[in-house]
């Protein structure tokens, strides 16, 4: 009796598997084949940021001196360029007023970067800013010589 059964499940299994007649190649149709090749076309352009200048030098400022810059930018791309970010390797220097709307092909961008003189000597900080482009970022830079203030007092070491 189970070899019948057995026989009979084995038979059936056969007879549905085999009696398909639909081909997937058949289910394509003509409309998605043609947004998926327009998709694609599409997915291979990426924005291209181009910046004025990747490097901004204030030259010789006082600690404690507040300065800014101006980063101007340009999508030479194909694609719409979207600014999802920009980070400073520090909290004395603050990058701002960037737009967060898409940019076309030839747009034209900027932002401001502000430093607020802390540190001493030769300092150098770097701007990270995060984009849809091929490479996902692009980094600016800001350097600076940063002498003492001639106002503050002399630091007095302790007594040994």
């Amino acid at each position: 009796m189970k070899k019948i059964i057995l026989g009979l499940s084995t038979l059936c299994l056969v007879a549905f598997t085999s009696c398909k007649q639909d081909n997937a190649a058949k289910k394509i149709e003509e409309s998605n084949l043609a947004a998926a090749a327009a998709r694609d076309a599409v997915a291979s352009k990426f924005p291209v940021l181009e910046f004025e200048k990747k490097e901004h030098d204030f030259g010789e400022i006082e600690k404690g001196t507040k300065v800014e810059t101006v980063f101007s930018y340009k999508n030479t791309g194909e694609a719409p360029l979207v600014i999802t970010d920009i980070k400073s390797s520090c909290g004395c220097t603050i990058p701002k007023d960037w737009s967060r709307e898409p940019l076309a092909a030839g747009g034209s961008g900027k932002f401001t970067v502000k430093f607020n003189g802390s540190g001493t000597n030769k300092i150098t900080k770097t701007i990270t800013v995060t984009a849809n482009t091929e490479k996902g970022s692009e980094i600016v830079k800001i350097t600076a010589f940063v002498k003492p203030d001639p106002n503050a007092k002399p630091a007095v070491k302790p007594a040994q």
